[in-house]
């Protein structure tokens, strides 16, 4: 069983690394009781761009290879899980945990830059 988010974007949080509230970060605070909603639009696209930025770089010395498999595969959930292989052929030491957790938070914000970008908004719900 897993927690969801769906709306204009759809994705499914990751277990045990990754909070259902993961896009409180990017400047927007989820609605509570049982669902959290987010709304974003152009007006939050700066804030969500800068915390993307604050992402990347605590990527450290992975940031150049996560953003080449990021770039190729995009922000789809089903290829999220194999980053885990691809980052395997290259000579950087494995990930810490907070890293995978910064790198699923990142490919949410990524969805919603893309999302206002080509609608001009972006809401969805999250599962708590």
């Amino acid at each position: 069983m897993g927690r969801y988010y769906t709306g204009d974007i759809e994705g499914k949080f990751v277990f045990g690394s990754q909070s259902s509230d993961a896009a409180d970060r990017f400047g927007v605070t989820g609605n509570t009781p049982s669902m959290l909603e987010y709304y974003y639009d152009a007006d939050d696209i700066v804030g969500v761009k800068a915390e993307l930025k604050v992402i990347e770089e605590s990527f450290g010395e992975h940031k150049t290879a996560i953003m080449a498999y990021h770039d190729i595969h995009g922000s789809n959930d089903d290829t999220t899980i194999y980053i885990e292989e691809f980052l395997d052929k290259t000579d950087l030491p494995e990930m810490d945990a907070d890293k995978w957790s910064e790198y699923h938070d990142y490919a949410i914000g990524r969805k919603i830059v893309d999302c206002v970008n080509e609608h001009g908004e972006c809401q969805f719900q999250a599962e708590l």
